[in-house]
């Protein structure tokens, strides 16, 4: 078959999927999404459109009949479907196999525990006695989390003392969902890496970010992360041993966390592009979301090399308010050189929902970043009358 007259699903149409999409229509893909939203943001460029609950069996079955591979933008949805449709032929990257593991954040750390790739200690927790184990072991504070669900922070707490695991158990939900403790990292700097195999093994790997986050959401990416030649190595090489302990297909992030001049810790791991991987859009001579595309259908991977220092910063809705979507400060913002920006066409804006992102390139990292947070000081969105 002809690799370009593939079709591909996203189950998902929501910012990541329509990256993908855009990069999908370069190269002449048919695209179908499937998400529950109507006006979803990739809704006005797919092919088709399957509006269904990602929880949908029938629904995801359907996309599989009228596509030749599937993929995801988000990782909470159902595997066991998916392993059926595997069994039954169907090609599904990231594979059902990698999400399965990556879903359950305890069965994530196995794995890499296993693969000997380092990562911060951990113990299961079954009632409350175990979180009271927790802090005997690892000291206070220490983060308990849920194992299944998580994102942007939420389904995780920071245990300060005995006095606070009662309410930490009951937050989390402990006797209805799945629970690990987590040592508490006091990291110098947050980064990540971009990683990519494509269906013959082949594996790209992307320069390391340096994160900034803000009450647990990313705020800004800088690229090349000011970190010594010997962490951005070590850094690069962890991300490849991850590729290859999932043997997963299609572009994954690794988070890490740095917590000295030596040592690096792997902190979660993500199937599919990444908030943190935006930059590479005008960063690098390969998007994530190209990458991703290419690896799917099983296209030789693309260059990686970052074209110039880049910095990204997110776009979160504003005020108090929820309800349609006002964008300010556009003209202003697009006046500074370097400065690109993605409105991802949301529907409503609500308080630190992401909205958009920007990216500034620059001769230097620094004239990068003073572009970028100029330009995030005029971009803000509202709630119509909200302002």
């Amino acid at each position: 078959m002809n690799v370009l007259k593939k079709k591909i699903g996203i189950i998902g149409g929501g910012q990541l999927g329509k990256m993908m999409i855009l990069e999908a229509k370069k190269m002449g893909f048919y695209v179908v999404i499937l998400d529950p939203t109507l006006h979803c943001p990739a809704h006005s460029i797919a092919d088709e459109h399957i509006v269904a609950d990602f929880d949908d069996d029938i629904a995801i079955k359907k996309l599989a009949h009228r596509v030749d591979v599937i993929t995801y933008e988000f990782e909470h949805i159902g595997v066991e479907v998916l392993k059926e449709l595997e069994e039954k032929g169907y090609e599904i990257y990231p594979t059902p196999k990698s999400l399965e593991v990556i879903q359950d954040k305890y069965e994530q750390k196995k794995l890499l525990k296993k693969k000997r790739i380092p990562v911060p200690d951990f113990i299961y927790i079954s009632n409350e006695e175990d979180i009271i184990k927790a802090g005997e072991k690892f000291g206070y504070p220490f983060i308990l989390k849920r194992c299944r669900g998580g994102y942007d922070g939420k389904g995780n707490v920071v245990v300060n003392g005995v006095e606070d695991v009662k309410a930490a158990y009951e937050r989390l939900g402990g006797r209805y969902e799945e629970l690990m403790a987590e040592e508490f990292v006091n990291f110098k700097k947050e980064i990540s890496v971009l990683a990519c195999r494509g269906i013959d093994g082949e594996i790209a790997v992307y320069p390391v970010g340096e994160n900034e986050h803000k009450d647990n959401i990313l705020i800004e990416t800088k690229v090349p992360a000011k970190i010594t030649k010997t962490l951005t190595n070590r850094a690069m090489n962890l991300a490849n041993r991850v590729m290859k302990a999932f043997e997963g297909v299609g572009m994954f992030c690794v988070e890490m966390f740095v917590t000295d001049d030596k040592k690096i810790l792997i902190n979660e791991v993500a199937p599919r592009p990444h908030n943190s991987g935006h930059y590479s859009i005008e960063g690098c001579i390969t998007s994530q979301f190209e990458q991703h595309i290419r690896a799917i259908v099983g296209l030789p991977l693309g260059d990686t090399s970052l074209i110039s220092p880049t910095v990204m910063r997110n776009i979160l809705g504003e005020g108090s308010k929820i309800g349609e979507a006002m964008v300010y400060g556009v003209k202003e913002a697009l006046e500074i050189p370097g400065v690109r920006l993605h409105i991802y066409g949301k529907e409503k804006s609500f308080p630190r929902r992401k909205m958009g992102h920007l990216t500034a390139t620059g001769e230097t990292l620094e004239e990068a970043l003073e572009r970028a947070r100029k330009a995030s000081e005029f971009i803000k969105i509202y709630a119509r009358g909200g302002k």
